[in-house]
């Protein structure tokens, strides 16, 4: 496959999981750091396995392996953002607002890059940014809609954070393969998980999570899926403009969207999901405007 259908097929596969996601922290765990422990034991044995496989290129200095773990480290952030925000917030409401993060790849590829936005441009990150708060609507049981500054501002901050991962894995991506990067990731990933989440009292949580065993198994699923999504993102990132494929990737918010719709429909106990016609129009429309706006950044 090409950078681009590897970029799309990462996009699916990370919307699965974050529909994954938002079912085990919204149902199944206990909290956040419950739901982080396994997760990081998890990824600390990937990392090493392909770490093995797949050792550092020799003579490529200290440089690039500090900007793939500053990478890592702001990619991981980043993570814990939009986990804490889907233990709270349906996963139509987060993903779209977190997925706006192509708006600050262009920002800040004009100084550091040395690119140029047109007026067109310009505008697409406007609309970006309008569907970013419609998506953000919630509906009141009166019926009427409002927005909340507080948690918008909150996922922006992680889009931020994904955006300067973007951009120092590409720098890195030069020197290391998109295994290497994949490996240090999983290792801040991991390191930052676990010293987080390791307390007895969370071990105890995990011990008497209810219905342990299909947890477990949902959870080794969800994290197998993971990998995979990051490592085809990675790769399209290796070999296409990082712009580009942020904002191929930037097209989860679709997937999200259409998946949690079926499974509103499958199995409405499955997620937290407002069905009301008025707003999923609006999310609709939202998406629409955010895949939309970021797509003309660089189809102009």
């Amino acid at each position: 496959m090409d950078w681009v259908n590897t970029a799309i097929l990462g996009a699916v596969v990370m919307g699965v999981v974050n529909i994954l996601d938002s079912h085990l922290l919204s149902k199944r765990m206990p909290g956040l750091r419950a739901f982080l422990l396994p997760v990081g034991i998890i990824h600390l044995i990937y990392g090493s396995l392909l770490f093995a496989l797949f050792p550092l290129p020799g003579g490529i200095g200290m440089w690039p392996v500090v900007v793939a773990v500053a990478s890592g480290i702001l990619r991981t952030v980043a993570v814990i953002i939009m986990l804490d925000s889907l233990k709270r917030e349906e996963v139509s409401q987060v993903i779209p607002v977190v997925y706006a993060y192509p708006i600050f790849v262009a920002i800040m590829a004009v100084p550091l890059l040395g690119e140029s936005l047109n007026y067109l441009q310009w505008l697409a990150i406007v609309i970006v940014v309008v569907g970013a708060v419609m998506v953000s609507a919630r509906q009141s049981p009166a019926g009427s809609t409002s927005w909340r500054s507080k948690p918008l501002l909150i996922l922006f901050s992680s889009g931020l954070l994904f955006a300067m991962a973007d951009i120092a894995g590409k720098y890195a991506l030069a020197y290391i393969s998109f295994w290497n990067l994949f490996s240090l990731s999983a290792f801040c990933m991991s390191g930052i998980f676990l010293l987080v989440s390791v307390h007895p009292h969370i071990i105890r949580q995990l011990v008497e999570v209810k219905q342990r065993n299909s947890v477990v198994g949902l959870l080794v699923f969800n994290e197998t899926l993971a990998p995979a999504g990051i490592v085809l993102s990675f790769w399209a990132l290796e070999r296409g403009p990082v712009s580009l494929v942020s904002t191929i990737i930037s097209s989860r918010p679709m997937f999200v969207l259409i998946f949690a719709l079926i499974l509103s429909r499958l199995s409405p106990m499955f997620l937290e999901w407002d069905s009301g016609k008025g707003m999923l129009a609006l999310r609709l429309i939202a998406t629409a405007m955010i895949v939309g706006g970021i797509a003309i950044i660089h189809l102009t």
